[in-house]
């Protein structure tokens, strides 16, 4: 155990943390030239287009140091973003120390500084590296300043590190061997494993990520998954070096993979113990928690006929991703659906594209939206995911909406322009605070259906692309919210409703009015779009009717004939208003998403 180091790198989103972990695995000499490519530990085309990881990987590293001395560094490789915080949490929860990656050229930023408070919650030891130093602008002295006043870490043991040209590597291993401590725990203690990933292998079902605290465990033996109590026979345990290498058992202090013909990822939870199963006064490790979805949206195949199959691709994704959410779900507009739950909008975003490109999906999403609560009068509490369960208003006593606590670091040439967008979006609570020379941190208190639409890049646009944002959940807050209802020739459109502050209510009613009117085909009668609360008309836009010329075939003549012809025609049209259906095609759903400025 005391050659053993389990390690994470954290770092902000495009700072070059699968970049550095790459020349590690390479370093290491786990994989030859002909056989590398880029961002290797990221499986999915997604990830490496984005440049993202999504979900967490695991490599197990052999390094014989300058002393001669033999390690095995495990490599818990974390997702980057806030949606997954849970995730990295225990991910960092199964190590002793991490690598707290910083861009020379960038500085540190918002989703840094909250890997280090995660890492400091956990007691970890933290190495400070600082990356691209071979970029033109990299701006060193700087960037140690940042790390010694935002960061409170020593400057001077910084790492510098061009993990693109490999510079600096040999020091990292060196430092992880000697800054980050030994894992401890007894190999004769009963078994104590934490879960902090699992994936889906279509031969062998989940293959369980854990780190082993206490104890061993050997194929043959029984456990048990502490949360679900479900029993299972260990079939294989074993080691990821970039491909699964058995092993006869695992020990206190290793971090491998267990299977157990669990069959899918929703059998396990991300944060549970594994135990033995006779082993009846065993404890959870701390920190388990079930992750719950924060951003609902309905999704509806394009053709109604493909709503079996995209019933089995929700299967299918779901064996992958235990994380989503989903029941079925009905609309008038757009027919049979499914309404899901995911933990934020980047989760959303990925799930669309996997969706589509894996699964072969051609999906219409509704607008996403958040949790809200209503008490009733006489005390009862309803939770709404969906504007269309928005209960009566005559019954509602008070609503409440989920509120966040936004961190946002930028130049303080931008701070007037995040203030106004921060203020527009009713953020509140603001504290500001110079954190270096020209660099401001800018908190806020805001509801979180006010930055799920367009608030990140409207950001990344008015910061001119120097703006990082950071969130955490806070709380309810009490709020006057209204459902606000789309109606098209006087008919609700129950796809379209959405759930508004009453203040947002009618720009965003003439916002979606605007946009369909724009979107839905002429017809040959006028067509009403309303934006309305309760029975309150509050916003319209009108789509003028097509003309057809009834009288191009009188020639001269007296003026009576064309009269009669355009009251003849004008009787038609108010009758085919009354009768006739409007057609609202897909495209007006999807705009209805877009932001503003597209």
């Amino acid at each position: 155990m005391a050659r053993i180091r389990n390690f994470s790198i954290t770092a902000h989103i495009d700072h070059g943390k699968s970049t550095l972990a790459d020349r590690l695995i390479q370093y290491a000499g786990l994989v030859d030239e002909r056989e590398f490519h880029d961002q290797i530990l990221d499986n999915m085309d997604i990830e490496r287009e984005r440049g993202i990881t999504i979900k967490s990987q695991t490599v197990c590293l052999p390094y014989t140091s300058r002393s001669g001395e033999e390690y095995i560094l495990n490599l818990i490789d974390t997702p980057g973003h806030v949606d997954f915080s849970y995730e990295v949490s225990r991910a960092l929860a199964s190590c002793e120390g991490i690598l707290l990656l910083v861009d020379a050229s960038q500085g540190v930023e918002a989703q840094t500084q909250a890997n280090l408070y995660l890492a400091l919650e956990h007691d970890l030891a933290i190495i400070p590296v600082i990356n691209k130093i071979d970029l033109p602008a990299a701006d060193i002295e700087r960037t140690r300043e940042m790390i010694e006043a935002e960061l409170g870490l020593d400057p001077e043991k910084a790492i510098l590190c061009s993990a693109k040209e490999g510079k600096g590597i040999e020091d990292i291993f060196e430092a992880i061997t000697r800054e980050i401590p030994a894992p401890s725990g007894r190999v004769e203690a009963p078994l104590r494993a934490l879960i902090f990933d699992a994936q889906y292998d279509s031969f062998r079902g989940a293959i369980i990520s854990c780190r082993i605290f206490d104890g061993r465990v050997r194929p043959g033996d029984m456990i048990r998954l502490f949360s679900l109590g479900t029993v299972h026979k260990v079939e294989e345990v074993g080691v990821f070096r970039l491909r699964r290498e058995k092993r006869k058992e695992l020990g206190a202090g290793e971090v491998g993979y267990i299977i157990a013909g669990v069959k899918t990822v929703s059998d396990t939870r991300v944060g549970d113990t594994i135990v033995l199963e006779e082993d009846s006064k065993a404890l959870p490790l701390p920190g388990f928690k079930e992750v719950k979805p924060v951003v609902f949206s309905s999704i509806y195949p394009i053709n109604s006929d493909d709503n079996a199959s995209l019933a089995d691709a929700l299967e299918r994704y779901k064996l992958n991703d235990a994380a989503l959410t989903y029941q079925r779900d009905s609309s008038a507009a757009l027919g049979q659906g499914f309404r899901c739950g995911f933990l934020g909008l980047l989760h959303l975003e990925v799930f669309q594209e996997r969706l589509e490109r894996e699964f072969n999906q051609a999906i219409i999403m509704t607008s996403p939206s958040v949790r809200y609560k209503f008490v009733l009068a006489g005390g009862k509490e309803v939770t709404v995911e969906n504007p269309e369960y928005y209960p009566d208003p005559a019954l509602i006593e008070y609503a409440l909406e989920p509120y966040i606590r936004a961190t946002i670091l930028v130049p303080d040439r931008y701070m007037g322009a995040v203030m106004t967008l921060c203020l527009g979006r009713r953020g509140t609570n603001s504290h500001f605070n110079y954190i270096t020379r020209g660099r401001m941190e800018i908190n806020f208190d805001m509801p979180l259906a006010e930055i799920i639409h367009d608030f990140y890049d409207k950001l990344k646009t008015i910061t001119q692309g120097y703006g990082s944002f950071d969130y955490d959940l806070l709380d309810y807050r009490r709020d006057n919210l209204v459902k606000v209802d789309i109606l098209v020739n006087g008919e609700v459109v129950d796809a379209l409703a959405t759930i508004a502050h009453v203040d947002r209510a009618r720009p965003r009613a003439k916002e979606i009015c605007d946009r369909l009117r724009k979107e839905i085909p002429r017809h040959m009668f006028k067509i009403a779009i309303q934006g309305a609360v309760g029975g309150k008309i509050i916003a319209r836009s009108t789509i003028s009717a097509l003309r057809k010329d009834v009288t191009a075939k009188c020639y001269g003549g007296d003026i009576t004939r064309k009269r009669k012809l355009l009251e003849k025609q004008a009787k038609g049209k108010k009758r085919m208003k009354m009768i006739g259906k409007v057609m609202i095609p897909q495209s007006a759903f999807v705009a209805v998403l877009k932001s503003d400025d597209e």
